[in-house]
């Protein structure tokens, strides 16, 4: 028997595929379903410190205002208990996921101020979370900003919610640092536990008829999964926080790759969106028919063997590899004609 077990931010999982952040997780049944698939942790879809606000800013508007300088219109307005917030509703979802599943389950938070991720990650952590993924979807657009400010946001958030709750963070990063590895220690140093590279930032469209900006939802490719090779091939042995590879992962072909080149868990989204919690069973049989193949006993062997650590030749993942591509490639004047 081959052993899929991996480390998690501390957690020991089954094995290392792990449905990420996603509307899958919003439904009981369907995240039953990818824990019968094999799933090994889940980690639900993100709390947005905005929507609260905003959610909360009307509320109070039309629940305790609505009847200033209309006294008769007290008596119409409904009772604040029937009301349930944003934030009730996901702690109210995160009990359930774990009342019902026997894996972890990772609570997603994507806040804006320091304050705000502070009190929800309280929250979170009373409500059960087994740990916390960070998303700080942060554009950096301002000219006054620059690298270090940039960085020190991150820090600062991490740190200031490391002081109030207990459970493993793991900080999901953009690939837009100009020093990943020396970020990633900084993360290290500041109390978290693990980085999900990378995080996927959803671009602007621009429609040629209305000339105006769209907002377009495109699904990851496996052609992503290569920028996360890179980085994760690079950070393996330099850090010991755990890596999470996330964005790219179609087939058992990525999730392999990312293993070798170092992840310690892989995540999932767009392939589980596109063909269900099936495709997860299908791509963990995938995973252990390969390894069977090749005579790995466990995931802990094949991890980081292709790491910029372990590799005879470390340029191979560094800017020579550039180079060699270019240079490889040979004009073919026949075709195009």
């Amino acid at each position: 028997m081959i052993d899929l077990s991996t480390d998690y931010l501390g957690l020991k999982l089954k094995n290392p595929l792990v449905p990420s952040a996603s509307p899958l997780s919003k439904d009981v049944d369907i995240a039953l379903r990818l824990e019968d698939a094999g799933a090994a942790a889940l980690v639900m879809y993100s709390l947005f410190e905005e929507e609260l606000r905003t959610e909360d800013a009307m509320l109070d508007r039309f629940l305790l205002h609505a009847g200033l300088g209309h006294s008769e219109a007290d008596g119409f307005l409904p009772g604040h208990g029937e009301f349930q917030g944003g934030l009730e509703r996901y702690l109210a979802h995160l009990q359930q996921l774990k009342r019902r599943l026997e894996i972890p389950v990772v609570a997603s938070l994507n806040g804006v101020s320091p304050s705000g991720w502070v009190e929800l990650g309280r929250e979170l952590e009373k409500a059960g979370a087994d740990a916390l993924e960070l998303n700080v979807y942060h554009v950096a657009a301002s000219t006054r900003h620059t690298g270090a400010t940039v960085e020190a946001r991150y820090l600062s958030l991490l740190i200031g919610l490391r002081r109030a709750v207990s459970l493993p963070i793991v900080m999901k990063l953009s690939p837009y640092f100009s020093s990943l590895p020396h970020f990633v220690q900084q993360l290290e140093h500041a109390g978290a536990q693990g980085v999900a590279l990378f995080n996927r930032f959803y671009q602007p469209d621009i429609d040629l008829d209305e000339l105006c900006m769209t907002d377009q939802l495109h699904l990851s490719s496996p052609d992503e999964a290569l920028l996360r090779i890179r980085w994760i091939a690079i950070l393996h042995g330099r850090t010991r926080l755990t890596l999470a590879a996330t964005g790219g992962i179609h087939s058992e072909r990525e999730a392999l790759k990312l293993l070798l080149a170092g992840a310690d868990v892989v995540h999932m989204a767009s392939c589980l969106l596109q063909h269900g919690p099936a495709k997860l069973a299908e791509i963990l049989a995938a995973m252990q028919h390969w390894m069977e193949e090749r005579e790995y006993v466990s995931v802990a062997q094949l991890r980081g063997c292709m790491s910029q650590k372990n590799l005879p030749d470390p340029s191979l993942v560094a800017r020579a590899s550039y180079l060699r591509v270019l240079d490889s490639f040979t004009t073919r004047p026949g075709v195009w004609s």
